[in-house]
């Protein structure tokens, strides 16, 4: 009865998670909201004890402080303007549409790893559809091979901190940033080169278009965007040399949040901003994100309670790394990679070589929403973002691209990690 009610309980959530329905005029359910919903109702008919909410708040303070620490960041970057700086740079130089594409992908690499993948996708989005929209006036379809660009390039992630979910899960399973960055960096960079070649195969056909002429000049960085470039690159720089002394990564993350702010009231006080500091923290955290984070937690938990996890690890039980990263591929697709991530973390708490195990569940979890609009929360947002600079995106086309990329993708990040 508690299974059957927890499963349907699930699907439910994911429902108003992707359809994200208006009850109103006005009011929309969002994803978290639907997470709490599904929470709350599982915990009223006692699938999830009280008990679990304490569990996930403890598991997920760590990460939560690093997590909300990179959203500060991201939002002091874009207020200074850096993201656009980055833009005008990409625009002035690139004399061809294939080399347009090139510094795009190439500047979606940097940003997810110096931010992180949401980053990336979120607040890169809308900066590069402008900018080719500019390029390409009158051509609309042009907007789809530099959307995928941006998706695409913020694969799996080379370190814990460039996506929120792979935080998480490094630290619930006790994996230092140093272990992780030296197992996860030779993946990252075989994702991206595949993705770039693939994505240039599929989409060869506009990447011959010729692009219009511009006039635009390279900005030179102001002294607070040189400022802020220093501080991201220092805080990158200080992940490791801190995990080498056993030190954790939510304390570097803080003191660089804390840093930008003090450049963010530095900017304001020059350009006479009256948003106070208080102002950035609250609209640079993505609160909908920590709540969804720790509601699907919550709702793990109890998924865990009624013979999930047990069946997980079961399937899990004989290490195979292809059966690992391929079921946690497709599991995320299908159910979101954020449950699927919490699901998978606690299947694997006890699996033989636990370390490359979680890994290869990291790299399914990171790549399988390629496959489906639906498997991450920053994929249906993205799309959120195409449909306000009206490019409906067809889900035949996103399928289509998405399994062409994630097939060898996947498979040459799984081979990478058993060798």
């Amino acid at each position: 009865m508690h299974e059957m009610a927890a499963y349907s309980t699930m699907a439910m959530t994911l429902g108003l998670v992707v359809a994200r329905p208006h009850v109103g005029p006005t009011f929309r359910i969002t994803p978290a909201l639907a997470a709490v919903i599904g929470a709350l109702f599982l915990t009223a008919i006692g699938v999830v004890k009280p008990g679990h909410a304490v569990d996930a708040i403890t598991n997920l303070k760590a990460p939560f402080i690093a997590i909300a620490s990179m959203m500060v960041m991201t939002e002091v970057a874009s207020r200074v303007g850096l993201l656009g700086w980055w833009a005008s740079r990409i625009e002035a130089r690139a004399r061809t549409t294939g080399a347009l594409f090139a510094l795009v992908f190439g500047v979606g690499v940097l940003t997810s790893s110096l931010l992180n993948n949401d980053a990336a996708i979120l607040v890169l989005t809308p900066v590069v559809l402008t900018m080719v929209a500019r390029r390409y006036p009158g051509r609309p379809a042009m907007l789809v091979p530099f959307a995928f660009a941006v998706f695409m390039s913020a694969g799996v992630a080379a370190l814990p901190v460039a996506n929120p979910m792979n935080m998480v899960v490094a630290d619930f399973s006790g994996i230092d940033f140093n272990t992780y960055a030296r197992q996860m960096i030779p993946v990252a960079i075989a994702g991206w080169a595949i993705a770039f070649v693939m994505l240039r195969l599929v989409f060869r056909a506009p990447l011959r278009a010729p692009i219009e002429p511009t006039s635009a000049t390279a900005q030179r960085a102001t002294p607070i965007q040189q400022l802020t470039m220093v501080l991201l690159v220092a805080v990158l720089a200080a992940y490791p040399i801190v995990g080498s002394f056993g030190g954790p990564v939510w304390a570097v993350a803080l003191g660089g949040a804390i840093l930008s702010l003090v450049v963010i009231n530095r900017h304001h006080r020059t350009t006479g901003d009256t948003t106070s500091i208080a102002e950035v923290v609250v609209r640079g955290v993505s609160w909908e994100t920590l709540v969804f984070l720790l509601a699907v937690l919550v709702m793990s938990f109890g998924l865990r309670d009624v013979g999930l996890v047990d069946r997980l690890a079961s399937l899990y039980g004989g290490g195979d790394l292809g059966v690992i990263g391929v079921s946690s591929a497709l599991g995320s697709a299908v159910l979101n990679n954020h449950p699927m991530s919490h699901l998978n973390m606690m299947a694997l708490a006890s699996a033989p070589h636990h370390d490359t195990a979680v890994f290869a569940a990291l790299v399914g979890g990171d790549l399988g929403p390629r496959l489906l609009p639906m498997g991450s929360l920053a994929g249906l947002l993205w799309i959120e973002q195409l449909r306000r600079h009206g490019l409906e995106l067809r889900i035949g086309l996103f399928v289509r691209v998405g399994v062409l990329l994630a097939v060898p993708t996947i498979a040459a990040s799984l081979a990478i990690l058993a060798w």
